[in-house]
């Protein structure tokens, strides 16, 4: 269970910053700090202790009135003293377990998440958004820290700047404050006291004391926001490749909901351009599949993400679905038979999604995380647009009869597979 406390340590001058406060410098959209609280309340933490200088108080004294966080300050007179000591001045507003962060760092919710369960110095065997060189590396013996510094040749992981303490930290830094007259590093704290190690490796987490740093944040934050459970084969191996890249140039100028409502209006539009032409059609469609994942990318990426939204994002795909596949058949064919192939196709291309979000609303559970096996079945939305954009490409009556065909018996025997799965799994005791 999470501590109920966090304190964060927001003392320094941000010289490399242009002299702002760190935490107050946004990434994606959003303040650091706005961050790092906004995902240890969400693992939850209800109190904020914020050690700040005097330059700066005022000015998260104001982000805090604005976002409505409950927190306290203290004051550090001294801020180019240590940060050990700007924990040690925390001490009369700390009891029993808390969390320790620093304003600086960027955290995925991924990270905090299993940062959380654990104990003394959270540290990373396989950083991949830092720079190794600048980092502050940790030596492990017995499962506690032997040794940390910039400068170690020999070590076993990196310091993430996320602690899970408790108050007798405060008996280590008192014994500091004494020995050096208040200036020591957390570092200093952190050897001293022989730490216990939770090792959280290779997740969203990077810190920010350049603007270089910060657009390596950014890019952290989009590329670690990808859904991932769910995805097609289409989305993992293209669609993400590209929407990604696309998030990053977008993350810090557009919403999601008016990526949503581009990505709905270019689909639209590709189901109109049937009635034109074919092949731009399905490049389009396949256009506005790609921009599909984008909208979900900056709301994960800005903290924006919503039950609305994603409620909302879904009718809208089920409209250019089956706005495509309808204005497709009318272009294209002319036989009765083909238009009830046509309907059927439409209709298992709707129940695709249906039978995974009724699963949802019946058990409140995501139904691939209750069912792996479902991840590997062919026939998710991203394939089905693909498949369609290949038979575009070159188009006559039989490639389109074709299409209609193998969307016809892939979605309805994905849902029929689908509905086989989950009886099986209610069926057995305790699986929901």
């Amino acid at each position: 269970m999470a501590p109920k406390t966090a304190v964060v340590l927001a003392a320094g001058l941000g010289t490399r910053m242009g002299g702002k406060p760190k935490g107050l410098v946004k990434v994606a959209g959003r303040e650091i700090l706005y961050r790092t609280m906004t995902l240890l309340q969400r693992q939850g933490v209800e109190r904020f202790v914020i050690v700040t200088n005097g330059r700066y108080l005022e000015a998260y004294r104001e982000f805090i009135r604005r976002h409505g966080f409950s927190a306290e300050f203290v004051l550090n007179p001294e801020p180019e003293k240590g940060n050990g000591h700007s924990l040690h001045l925390a001490r009369e507003k700390v009891s029993g377990r808390f969390v320790l962060v620093m304003s600086d760092h960027v955290y995925s919710e991924t990270f905090v998440e299993e940062a959380v369960k654990g104990r003394g110095l959270i540290a990373d065997r396989r950083p991949r958004w830092i720079d190794v060189d600048e980092a502050t590396k940790v030596q492990v013996r017995g499962g506690r820290v032997e040794k940390i510094g910039k400068g170690l040749k020999d070590w076993d992981a990196v310091d993430t700047g996320f602690f899970i303490l408790d108050d007798r930290i405060f008996n280590v830094t008192a014994e500091l404050e004494e020995e050096d007259n208040g200036d020591y590093s957390l570092s200093e704290v952190v050897e001293r006291a022989k730490l216990p190690v939770t090792f959280v490796d290779g997740l969203g987490w990077t810190d920010v004391d350049t603007p270089k740093e910060l657009k390596r944040a950014r890019k952290m934050l989009v590329f670690t926001s990808v859904k991932g459970i769910g995805d097609g084969f289409i989305s993992r191996h293209i669609n993400r490749k590209i929407s990604t890249r696309i998030s990053y140039l977008l993350v810090e100028r557009v919403t999601p909901n008016q990526m949503t409502v581009v990505t709905f209006a270019l689909g639209m539009f590709s189901a109109i351009l049937t009635l034109v032409s074919l092949p731009l059609a399905g490049i389009l469609y396949q256009l506005s599949s790609i921009l599909d994942g984008v909208d979900g990318e900056l709301a994960r990426a800005q903290l924006r993400t919503s039950k609305l939204g994603g409620y909302v994002d879904s009718l809208l795909d089920r409209y250019v679905d089956g706005a495509f596949l309808a204005l497709l058949a009318y272009s294209t064919l002319r036989e009765p038979l083909w238009y009830f192939v046509a309907l059927l196709a439409l209709l298992g291309s709707v129940m695709v999604s249906y039978s995974t979000e009724r699963f949802k609303a019946a058990f409140c559970r995501d139904a691939y995380r209750a069912i792996p096996a479902l991840r590997r079945l062919p026939g998710k939305r991203d394939e089905r647009i693909f498949l369609t954009m290949l038979f575009l490409l070159w188009p006559s009556a039989t490639s389109v009869r074709l299409l209609f065909g193998l969307l016809m018996v892939l979605t309805n025997l994905r849902v029929g597979i689908t509905a086989y799965f989950i009886a099986r799994k209610v069926s057995q005791p305790k699986t929901i």
